[in-house]
């Protein structure tokens, strides 16, 4: 996948519910919390920092984390 945030945006950024560590999604645009196991989406170049738009991750991947 083409670089969708800088490295740098990526190493400042926090989720916003527990200002926990969040990391790039291998598969799609989104940022995950696996504190939180929240996702939240990445749209037109800008992560969605919202807890009210962030996707529960169980309902995103299979249990083993793929």
């Amino acid at each position: 996948m083409a670089e969708v945030i800088s490295r740098e945006l990526l190493e400042i950024l926090a989720c916003p519910k527990c200002k926990g560590e969040v990391e790039l999604d291998e598969k799609r645009p989104a940022l995950i919390c696996r504190r939180c196991m929240l996702v939240y989406e990445i749209r037109d170049g800008i992560p969605v920092m919202l807890i009210d738009e962030a996707t529960p991750l169980e309902e995103t991947q299979d249990p083993d984390g793929k």
